[in-house]
């Protein structure tokens, strides 16, 4: 059941240059993570430490929290920023010939490096 379960928290593994090795992560379920020189092993050790923390939290009665997999997202943000950020944006995104949401969506995706 627990390993069922684990399968619902997003488990996150990536290089980092600061500490020059993998790092582990479960965003939402677990506090920190776990590191190592081999992506494929510090991937598995996750999967452990992500069952751990689903039985422990099982074996204390505290509720498991919300799942960060299988979600369905819409693609819509409701963003809340200043006046003054909203006329800036406005103003580079009419610059380059563009709605706003396309600028944002522009800068968003360079910043995150999807495309």
């Amino acid at each position: 059941m627990i390993r069922n379960t684990s399968n619902n928290y997003l488990k996150v593994v990536e290089w980092s240059e600061d500490d020059q090795c993998y790092v582990g992560t479960a965003p939402g379920l677990i506090f920190g993570g776990v590191h190592g020189k081999s992506q494929e092993k510090v991937f598995k050790e996750l999967c452990v430490v992500v069952e751990e923390a689903i039985a422990t939290l099982h074996k204390e009665g505290k509720p498991l929290p919300s799942e960060t997999t299988n979600k369905d997202f819409s693609g819509k943000i409701a963003l809340r920023i200043s006046p003054s950020l909203h006329k800036k944006i406005a103003i580079k995104a009419q610059q380059n010939g563009e709605s706003i949401n396309r600028f944002i969506q522009e800068q968003l995706e360079n910043k995150v490096k999807l495309n």
